[in-house]
């Protein structure tokens, strides 16, 4: 018994020496420059008082011995608007940091910045200091002033007067924003505004949401991650959903990245010059909607349809393109449009009533092979679609039967159809050339990007 305790002693006492031998180590000044894994940190736009997701800098030691780097620090010291960890540690100096032989670290940066006007630039560098000489790293960021909008338990975050948003902050929404019943809500030109996750904004009975964007100065609704990633990712914000007798006007708008763009039920929307993409389930769902017409709308990457109609209601698209290309679901349906003349109100009941669709000028195109579907609610009912000098795709089994100004199963040949550079422009020997007729309306006698159309024009939102 007592050589087994002699050798189990002896056993953990060389163990022990072995461990406390390979942490003594020697680390030695840099003779070499540090080698980065990128020269320049560009942080997304961050907005007032928010702080920005965490962005890295690998630091690589190209020596043949581990080194002590003598100084890493901001140079905005405490003053700066950003702050980085270093080796686990947060701050804006540190010294004598240790990075062994082929060895790396990570510096991890982050912005939470505060802003007095409407747009700026945030600054600095992350230093480093060693005998080989002072490197740098830029950081990078642009800062926008923000308003917001937070629902709690205490506050409902509710508008209850005519208000009016301009561009000079950012509006971000925490969980629900919703417009009294008939109130107002404007939006000027260049106006954006910022979904937290799960939010978005609701519409009161005969509320009405005026959108008035301009070219180049569109109005944004979108989540508030604005790294570059996250406008090529669905279901970052909930939607705008407009209730019974409420009132959309809407003029150069951009809207996208959430599960449902716009839901519309029993009321009157007109949609100009705006473009819907990558949503969950569907870019605009509209519900008997007493009146809804789209000019110069472009539309792309949604999972279920670009435009869901349920039950009736009368829908007019004027020189639209919808395209649907969506890869991130293939069980999902990814159709321009569908259409079911049945819909499931609050209190269970199934109301039927027969859509009316009007497309003049039109793309409709993406992958599947039916991009405009019906679905019938019991024994009657009809989905009464006429199309005018319009391309589309479709099978013999979809039940449409458009009359022979329209082109079949063409390919219209987009510029880019995929979202990371969405450019639904089409092509040099496209079919949608020279086809489009003068609607004699003064929205579409200019196309999304105001350019004059001559006729014969070409088909969808772009001449």
């Amino acid at each position: 018994m007592k050589i087994k305790i002699l050798f189990g002693i002896a056993f953990w006492t060389l163990l022990l020496l072995a461990g406390c031998n390979r942490d003594d180590i020697s680390f030695d000044s840099p003779s070499q420059l540090l080698r980065f894994s990128t020269d320049t940190v560009f942080c997304d736009t961050v907005y007032n008082q928010m702080r920005s997701e965490t962005y890295a800098v690998k630091v690589y030691n190209n020596e043949d011995k581990d080194i002590l780097i003598p100084e890493i620090k901001l140079e905005g010291g405490a003053n700066s608007l950003y702050k980085i960890n270093v080796d686990g540690k947060v701050g804006t100096h540190f010294e004598k940091v240790a990075l062994r032989k082929k060895d790396s670290l990570y510096v991890f940066v982050e912005i939470a910045p505060t802003a007095t006007v409407p747009e700026a630039i945030a600054e600095d560098k992350v230093i480093f200091k060693t005998p080989a000489g002072e490197q740098k790293v830029t950081l990078f960021s642009v800062v926008q002033d923000a308003e917001y909008f937070i629902k709690t338990d205490t506050n409902p975050n509710i508008i209850s007067e005519n208000t009016t948003w301009t561009n000079n902050k950012a509006k971000i929404i925490f969980g629900d924003l919703t417009v009294a019943e008939g109130k107002t809500l404007t939006m000027e030109k260049g106006t954006k505004v910022y979904f937290r996750k799960n939010s978005g904004m609701n519409f009161a009975k005969n509320s009405s949401l005026d959108v008035k964007g301009a070219l180049g100065e569109e109005v944004i609704f979108r989540g508030d991650r604005s790294d570059t990633k996250y406008d090529t990712l669905p279901a970052n914000w909930n939607g705008i959903k407009m209730e019974e007798g409420s009132l959309l006007k809407m003029n150069y708008a951009r809207v996208f990245g959430g599960n449902v763009g716009l839901q519309l039920k029993k009321n009157d929307a007109t949609i100009n010059n705006s473009i819907f993409h990558t949503f969950q389930n569907v870019g605009i769902y509209a519900i008997h909607s007493t009146q809804f017409t789209a000019n110069n709308v472009v539309m792309n990457n949604c999972g279920e349809a670009d435009l869901a109609i349920a039950s009736g209601g009368t829908y007019n698209l004027n020189y639209c393109t919808l395209a649907n290309y969506w890869n991130l679901n293939p069980s999902m349906s990814a159709v321009g449009i569908y259409a079911t003349n049945g819909w499931e109100n609050e209190k269970g009941e199934i109301e039927v009533a027969d859509p009316t669709l009007n497309v003049n000028n039109s793309i409709i195109y993406g992958d599947v092979p039916d991009m405009i579907t019906f679905t019938k609610v019991g024994t009657s009912g009809n989905f009464n679609a006429t199309f005018k000098n319009s391309l589309l795709k479709f099978t013999s089994n979809s039940g449409l039967n458009p009359d022979n100004s329209n082109i079949r199963n063409e390919d219209p040949k987009f510029q880019n159809y995929f979202t990371q550079k969405m450019n639904l422009r089409i092509k040099e020997g496209s079919p949608a050339l020279k086809k489009g007729t003068n609607l004699n309306t003064n929205v579409t006698a200019t196309d999304i990007a105001g350019k004059t159309r001559t006729y014969p024009a070409t088909l969808g939102a772009y001449q």
